[in-house]
Parts: C-alpha cells; structure tokens; sequence
C-alpha cells in the first residue's frame, strides 16, 4: 500500500512554524488538506500562504491550547468547513526557554503552564476534533511526546513531565478510541534543529549528536516521514505506539 495522504483532511496543532510548519507541509506535499492550528497568528498566516502558493490547499485556524474555549471553537469551525477530520498531529507545546532549571528553581506558574498547553492542550485539541474525526473510516491521531520522557533528561523537569504524560495519554486514548475505528499513535523526536532549540547551548546539542548511533544534526525533515505513515492508510492497525525518532540516542 502506498503512504499517500489524497483527499484527507489533517489538523496540525502549533503548525506556524518549526517542527509543526514542516508536518504540515509534508502532509500537504503527500496530498492532504491541512489547517494549520496556532496562536501565532501572523506566522501561521504566512505559512498558508506559502502553502497556497505552491498549489496546496490549507487553512488557518487560530487556538490558544490554554484556553478551553479557543480549542473548542477551532474543532467546531474546522468540522463546519471540512465536515471530517482523518487525522490529527498534537504538536503545538511549550518548550522554549524552559532549560537550565533544577527542580527547586521551577516557578510554579511556569510549570502550570507547560501542563496546560504540552498535555492538557493534547486531551483538549483531541476532545474538540473527535467528533469530526469519527466521521472519518479510518482516523488518526499522531501526538508530538519527546525522547527526553524516555531518559529522563535533567534541568528540564516541567518539560519532561508534560511529554511523559503525552506518551501516557497516547495509550489510554488508542484503547478508548478504538472502538471508533481512530488509530491513536505518538512520536518521541530527539534534539532537532529548529526555532524552539536555537537557544540552546551548543555544548547540548553535541551531547545529543555523539550519543546518537547516527552521529550528526537532526532537521525536521528526519521526522516527516514518520507521521506521514502514522496518518496514512498503511498504519490502519498500528495504534497505541512510540515510535522514537532520534538517530538512535535512546531506543523503545
């Protein structure tokens, strides 16, 4: 079977840029119709536009993962537009900025606010699309966790809570939804190259490049592969997994 996305509809959550820009294109590029979901709005604008003008079909829908009543109302103006959603990417999270802070130095609203957006914001952007997303023969789900929930990675202990808890989520959401026929599966990236890792000392980033079997860089084009399959018609009965992309940095 060939891992093609034509004529299905894709929401792509924090798609304005980065990692979620790159999903969002590559979803395109295998044929789907995608709308681009963020708060940025100015970004995600242009990344529509962009997406037009290379003969795609995309849409922006603004969402504010913090706030219940703007995720709700981005399902329900994507549902009135496409009247099914076959596939979902969890992308959109908090992490820049977030490094260097041990554990008695994390503020307590910060921490807050990871949760809200990196996990609660996943329950809450699945809960606004699955009406839409039952529509759908043959549903999808792709939650965005991170390799450092796998090895526990330090100065960082909000973050690695909130995509720990996404791994988690991905698993009770594949055994729930399965009665809908919805595949629900979740990726863990390693250090990638993109906006949200452009702060991040070099020193880091090497770390991760030696420690990998693979040893150099990882870009956003290492990923899109891989969600692509998980929302194509060739992963129908793959549900409930982690697949860990990272050049081999730590394995699942």
């Amino acid at each position: 079977m060939a891992i093609g996305l034509e004529g299905k509809n894709v929401v792509v959550t924090g798609a304005a840029r980065g990692l979620g820009r790159a999903y969002a294109e590559a979803c395109c590029a295998a044929g789907a119709r995608v709308a681009v979901a963020d708060i940025l709005e100015e970004e995600g604008r242009a990344t529509v536009d962009a997406l037009k003008e290379a003969g795609r079909e995309a849409i922006f829908v603004p969402v504010d993962l913090a706030e219940p009543g703007s995720v709700d109302a981005m399902g329900d103006r994507i549902g009135a537009a496409w009247g099914r959603i076959d596939g979902l990417v969890n992308n959109a999270a908090l992490a820049t900025g977030l490094g260097g802070k041990r554990i008695q130095n994390i503020d307590v609203e910060v921490w807050d606010r990871v949760m809200a957006v990196n996990a609660r914001g996943v329950w809450l952007a699945t809960r606004a699309c699955l009406p839409w997303l039952r529509e759908s023969e043959n549903g999808k789900i792709v939650n965005i966790s991170s390799d450092t929930a796998l090895f526990g990675s330090d100065f960082i202990l909000h973050y690695v809570a909130s995509k720990g808890a996404v791994i988690s989520m991905t698993r009770a959401m594949a055994r729930e939804l399965g009665e809908d026929n919805i595949a629900v599966n979740a990726i863990a990236p390693g250090m990638t190259r993109v906006e949200a890792t452009a702060g991040v000392p070099e020193e880091r980033h090497q770390r991760y490049v030696q420690g990998r079997f693979i040893k150099r860089d990882q870009h956003p084009e290492d990923l899109v592969g891989t969600v692509v399959y998980l929302l194509s018609d060739a992963a129908n009965f793959v549900t409930g997994q982690l697949l860990a992309v990272n050049g081999g940095y730590v394995l699942n």
